[in-house]
């Protein structure tokens, strides 16, 4: 139960902090997605099914806010969440190299995804454009970011497995 009221704290606060304080922190108009970053994390940490879970909640809340469509962006969420839990049988605690890598890519993959889906479709080919002024700021931007939150996530999510460990033990 904890863990879920963390989970959905983190979750309120990355989407606040992307919505409002990194939209300021703008570079040229790019802005870091914190939401990947909180999917990807709880993707490889947990698995599979948590991770699409996570990703879905993400994904609904930039659908309800931003989106044009309801389910867009949950859903382009909830695929990154569960390909992640691939990983999870590689995951370990103290290795920041796999989670910047996962990152890295689950970021690319999104803004693909929606250069595709919502660009391209519509019939704007500039994909170098959109690849050198879109993608590439905001995959980089989204790696530096990672490097502070991550260890945060890292460490709430450390103190809570201590804490469930100590509530199991018999005296």
């Amino acid at each position: 139960m904890k863990r879920n009221i963390i989970l959905f704290l983190i979750m309120l606060c990355g989407f606040v902090f992307q919505t409002t304080l990194f939209q300021s922190l703008s570079f040229g108009g790019i802005s870091p997605n914190i939401l990947i970053i909180i999917t990807v994390t709880y993707g490889f940490m947990y698995g599979g099914k948590y991770g699409m879970v996570v990703g879905f909640l993400c994904g609904l809340l930039m659908d309800i806010f931003y989106g044009s469509v309801l389910g867009f962006y949950a859903l382009v969420y909830l695929y990154i969440g569960a390909a992640n839990g691939v990983f999870h049988s590689i995951f370990y605690q103290d290795d920041i190299k796999l989670p910047l890598v996962l990152i890295f890519v689950s970021d690319f993959v999104y803004t693909f995804i929606c250069y595709v889906l919502l660009y391209l479709l519509r019939g704007r080919f500039d994909f170098l454009y959109y690849l050198k002024y879109i993608m590439i700021p905001e995959v980089v931007y989204t790696i530096f970011v990672t490097v502070v939150i991550y260890p945060i996530i890292l460490f709430l999510n450390r103190t809570i497995d201590d804490g469930e460990r100590g509530d199991n033990k018999v005296v």
